[in-house]
């Protein structure tokens, strides 16, 4: 099972909270995803989030306290998930897209209201959406339920 730490990054924009996505294109769909990627060999998952944000989108950011962790199992390819969701807080530079690191086509800032509609990966959109209201910590959500776009 591959572990992929991921960042909640959000902003207040016209009376509502946005949340900072990667869109991609798979087997002809939009895909949108939490900026992350896999740790490399000896590394904690707050500095992999660290390293990714830096290399794929040019920021920084403090990472915070972990807001949920979910399995997404895809045993039929092998390709089982361990998700860990950060909160990213003190967003420091303009995300900015860095293609020879990502092969992501464009970054969204897309509404809190709005993730429930949206191929997520992962497909936490449901489950974070209280976590705006509360902001406790979800635990772990256990599987989560994740369309294949091929």
């Amino acid at each position: 099972m591959k572990v992929r730490p991921s960042a909640l990054i959000w902003r207040q924009n016209a009376n509502q909270t946005e949340v900072l996505l990667m869109r991609y294109n798979y087997g002809g769909q939009d895909v949108y995803a939490l900026p992350g990627g896999n740790p490399d060999r000896g590394e904690i998952l707050p500095a992999t989030i660290i390293r990714e944000l830096r290399e794929e989108l040019g920021v920084s950011v403090d990472v915070g306290e972990m807001i949920l962790a979910g399995e997404m199992l895809l045993s039929e390819r092998n390709d089982d998930v361990l998700h860990v969701v950060f909160a990213a807080r003190n967003l420091q530079g303009e995300p900015v897209l860095n293609p020879d690191e990502t092969t992501a086509l464009e970054l969204v800032w897309k509404p809190i209201a709005e993730l429930e509609q949206l191929n997520l990966y992962p497909n936490i959109g449901k489950k974070i959406r209280p976590w705006f209201s509360s902001a406790t910590y979800l635990g772990y959500v256990g599987r989560i339920e994740q369309q294949y776009f091929g």
